[in-house]
């Protein structure tokens, strides 16, 4: 939350863009630890712990049920895509990268 209140403080972003930045950025160390093959124990331990830290899904849902508030459907469709398609890529490329 506070990464996407500094974003909206800078920027004026109407998508939660701190919150997107944080969780593709996640999906990406997530790859590359995939993608290297990491043991079980770091995968454990980097991916779970490590990822599940630092993402926030809590966040992401509070920032689409509030964007649903106003009555706009769009806003929170674009959120979901946005995080789905960016987080997806942002998986790959790490996995790419490592693999």
């Amino acid at each position: 939350m506070l990464v996407g209140q500094a974003v909206r403080d800078r920027f004026g972003a109407s998508v939660p863009t701190g919150t997107l930045v944080v969780n593709v950025a996640g999906a990406f160390v997530l790859g590359l630890l995939v993608g290297g093959k990491a043991g079980p124990g770091w995968l454990a331990l980097l991916g779970t712990g490590f990822c599940g830290a630092f993402t926030t899904f809590s966040s992401l849902a509070l920032e689409i049920w509030q964007a649903t508030e106003d009555g706009d459907r769009l806003e929170p469709t674009r959120i979901v895509a946005l995080t789905v398609v960016l987080g997806v890529g942002a998986a790959a490329a790490g996995y790419a990268l490592t693999a």
